[in-house]
């Protein structure tokens, strides 16, 4: 309950009033409304967030508290003394109150400004919070991102006393231009305790909600999982100033979960697909700030073009994998699949821009039945899509590509190279692993020599601490990668939530070796 004492606005609050008061400054008849009963206006609940932007558009989120209109509002100033574009869209009960649109038309390679308000039908206007991000440029500049993926992982969710989700505020810090978040945004099959023990003998306390308090398996469990991550101010923060290019893996559904074989006792719609899956899948459309993709309703695999200097493949791992685990009998098997396969070789074939950063959400090269290394030796199974992807890109001679993956729990810079491999007919590459944001840490995992990789740095937890380390103890990681502008080196960084580089290294585009036209037969 909140109680209203007599004592004066203080200075803050002051500001934030006339702040919004003058955001509704030459609306007419909503001026008025305002200054009704908060309880009557629509309440804007969770934060405000955007995703995909590129050279002229990004998509804006938030969510209500009832049926309302969400209004959006952009400018190149952070006073909004110039208003350079307004949007709107509904917020309705069959999509949790939750409302995202695409705002076009903005300059390319600026920093913009954008503020968020809920309208109810009859004119009542709700409190305004503002946000940023920067679109990507249309000319050589430097740009930086950060990655990382697995939030609120094996029970430890968001205890105050300790920072909260600490890894959102440290990347912060860092002022990236958009974020890539690898996966695992929500563990929807992991329930948050009130408490868990630690090894010191103290308590770690989380923040409980009843949605997060039991595996989820109804729409609204699913969607609980996503507005318990809003509870902490670390991460309404970041989400607010830093744009967001959202994939998946299989804690938005359960542990490795598959297309067949992952279903709850609801079973399956009459085209086979798991209705866990299907429920799993709508919220997280609905809490994720991602384009629509007209081709095909709810893909998650895009491409995202940031300037002449960088492309980003955002993959799917998950969504059309064969339903079997990756087991070595020497059989053909997928983890992309077929179409999307295809659409990776083209994209990529297509692409100028001088990096080309393929965004998955599981790691090449650590031995694992649910991705794809199966410990050694030729490729078989699942390895088989990924020695054909190589190898074609060898063919189409598409160099500087750059693997970035979460997952693991833990961080590591692999290179690979066909050297050591016994699969040989690829390009020298790297892949870097790196998390958890908020989760348990691991030990570091074993290499695959199909592929030829080694570890060049790797840290995580030690044998003694065991695995599902808790975060307070500091082996929470993301990492950060810095384009040049000039000399178009990238500078892929590891650091950890105390916002330490950990380890670095500095990696010169290659020329250009395509052999001309590629014949379509090879896509």
């Amino acid at each position: 309950m909140t109680t209203r004492g007599k004592r004066g606005l203080t200075r803050r609050q002051l500001l934030i009033r006339s702040g919004s008061t003058a955001a509704l400054a030459g609306l007419g008849t909503l001026a008025k409304p305002y200054l009704s009963r908060a309880a009557d206006r629509p309440q804007l609940r969770c934060g405000i967030q955007s995703g995909d932007v590129s050279d002229d558009a990004a998509v804006i989120w938030s969510r209500a508290d009832r049926a309302a209109r969400m209004q959006v509002e952009c400018a190149a100033d952070g006073n909004f003394k110039s208003i350079l574009r307004t949007a709107s869209m509904d917020a309705v009960a069959s999509s949790d109150f939750t409302a995202k649109l695409l705002l076009d038309g903005l300059p390319p390679g600026q920093d913009i400004f954008y503020r968020v308000r809920f309208e109810s039908s009859d004119g009542l206007a709700g409190e305004v919070r503002t946000g940023h991000l920067r679109t990507a440029p249309v000319t050589r500049q430097s740009i930086s991102f950060v990655w990382s993926g697995d939030t609120v992982g094996q029970g430890w969710g968001i205890d105050p006393a300790r920072g909260g989700l600490r890894s959102y505020r440290t990347m912060l810090e860092n002022r990236p231009d958009f974020f890539i978040h690898s996966g695992d945004h929500i563990y929807a099959d992991c329930p948050v305790p009130s408490e868990l023990p630690l090894p010191d003998g103290t308590r770690w306390r989380n923040i409980v909600t009843e949605e997060k308090s039991a595996v989820a398996r109804s729409l609204p469990q699913f969607r609980g999982n996503y507005k318990y991550n809003w509870c902490d101010a670390n991460f309404r923060a970041f989400h607010a100033e830093v744009p967001m290019f959202a994939q998946w893996d299989d804690h938005e559904v359960c542990d490795d979960w598959s297309p067949i074989g992952s279903a709850d006792e609801t079973g399956y719609a009459e085209d086979g697909s798991s209705l866990l899956v299907a429920r799993a899948r709508q919220a997280f459309h609905e809490f994720m700030p991602m384009r629509a993709i007209a081709a095909q309703d709810g893909r998650v695999y895009r491409k995202i073009a940031y300037g002449p200097l960088l492309d980003v493949f955002l993959i799917d791992m998950r969504s059309y994998r064969d339903s079997t685990w990756n087991k070595g009998d020497g059989r053909y098997s997928f983890i992309l699949g077929e179409r999307q396969l295809a659409w990776l070789k083209r994209e990529l074939v297509a692409s100028s821009a001088t990096w080309k950063v393929i965004a998955a959400d599981l790691p090449i090269g650590l031995i694992s039945l649910d991705a794809v290394a199966l410990g050694g030796g030729p490729p078989a199974r699942r390895e088989h899509e990924i020695a054909d992807l190589l190898s074609f890109m060898k063919r189409a001679g598409i160099r500087n590509t750059i693997w970035l993956t979460a997952d693991m729990h833990y961080t590591a810079a692999h290179h690979y190279d066909p050297n050591r491999a016994v699969f040989q007919d690829f390009e020298p590459f790297w892949e870097f692993v790196s998390g958890p944001l908020h989760a348990g840490t691991w030990s570091p995992g074993v290499l695959d020599n199909t592929f030829g990789p080694k570890a060049m740095y790797q840290k995580g937890c030690s044998a003694e601490q065991g695995d599902n380390l808790a975060p307070c103890f500091g082996l929470q990681f993301f990492g950060r990668v810095d384009i040049d502008g000039e000399s178009e080196v990238m500078t892929v960084t590891l650091k950890d939530v105390d916002n330490r580089d950990l380890w670095s290294v500095d990696i010169a585009p290659r020329p250009d070796a395509r052999p001309g036209k590629i014949m379509a037969e090879h896509i």
